[in-house]
């Protein structure tokens, strides 16, 4: 098991450090506009509106990064860091879900639309959320007895 010596899950601790860096990086959307929302994928709706000044695109994206630092606070107190939060075993059991389905839907969305202009987008982000969700989900099995 990996363990930190003081019984702290290292794979939840790393979910943790990915959940705050996907944060931060909508956050980076959100102060340096259209030229971030297009390199990291949002779609030319979401790029267009940004650089228009709309506060859709900042109100959508400050939702996800709020979200994302609360899953990473869960992650955080599952592997033994700070207070226990409440329904914390289904939150982590939810998030990994979230994680897992968002990770395989690339295989759906190919299947229906394609190899389009956005598959590069939908293959690199499912990629990445797949990866969080296995780090996730073996955090959980590091911890699932003490939940």
């Amino acid at each position: 098991m990996l363990l930190m010596g003081n019984g702290v899950s290292q794979f939840l601790v790393a979910a943790a450090i990915l959940n705050a860096l996907a944060a931060a990086l909508h956050v980076g959307c959100i102060i340096f506009g259209a030229a971030w929302y297009r390199f990291f994928g949002a779609g030319k709706r979401m790029a267009q509106l940004a650089a228009s000044g709309n506060w859709v695109p900042t109100a959508i994206t400050a939702c996800i990064a709020s979200v994302l630092t609360l899953w990473s606070l869960y992650a955080l107190a599952g592997a033994g860091i700070g207070p226990r939060l409440p329904l914390i075993r289904i939150a982590l059991c939810a998030i990994t879900a979230v994680y897992l389905l968002r990770g395989l839907a690339v295989v759906p969305f190919v299947a229906v639309h394609g190899f389009g202009r956005s598959s590069a987008f939908w293959w690199w982000s499912s990629a990445i959320c797949l990866l969080i969700g296995l780090v996730h989900l073996a955090g959980l099995g590091q911890v699932w007895a003490r939940l």
